[in-house]
């Protein structure tokens, strides 16, 4: 046993996978497909009544239904130092705005990285806990999200009131 175990929610984006281990969120998937790509589905146990998973199922929801901005969730997200450095700068970004990715190169020093802040979004594991739905275009556009799927991230921006070009 590796003591992972997972959950399914559905929400407002579809069906939500949340990923636990020993504690630690490790992972939420966008979507059944993103889940069976992401994960060793036979090396993980189903329990939605697992503390954490509960936990983070209530915060999801109370997310989608208005009520939370903030999660505290204990996480631990693996990386590289790059990619940390972009994550906690997306977490400083509140709920309801938005950043561009040159406000998030600029943020962690690295100007010229605009690119690479994509990449790291996408290789973020903890969307929604980690907002990088909250970075869009230097034009306020939408951009991709989890590589091309712009429609969740106008759902998310859409519920928090934040301001982009439609």
């Amino acid at each position: 046993m590796t003591g992972r175990v997972y959950s399914k929610k559905m929400t407002p984006v579809g069906d939500i996978y949340i990923v636990a281990e020993n504690g630690i969120l490790s992972a939420i998937y966008m979507g059944e497909d993103d889940f069976m790509e992401g994960e060793e589905v036979s090396s993980l146990q189903f329990d939605p009544s697992n503390t954490l998973i509960r936990k983070c199922t209530l915060q999801l929801e109370e997310y989608f239904d208005g009520h939370r901005k903030e999660f505290d969730i204990p996480i631990e997200p693996n990386g590289t130092d790059f990619q940390k450095a972009v994550w906690k700068e997306l977490c400083l970004i509140p709920f309801g705005e938005t950043r561009s990715y040159q406000e998030i190169a600029a943020g962690i020093g690295k100007d010229k990285a605009v690119r690479a802040i994509g990449q790291a979004n996408k290789a973020n594991r903890l969307p929604i806990i980690i907002p990088c739905h909250r970075v869009i275009g230097k034009n306020k556009s939408l951009t991709g999200y989890a590589g091309s799927r712009t429609e969740i991230k106008e759902i998310l921006l859409s519920l928090e009131g934040a301001h982009y070009a439609k």
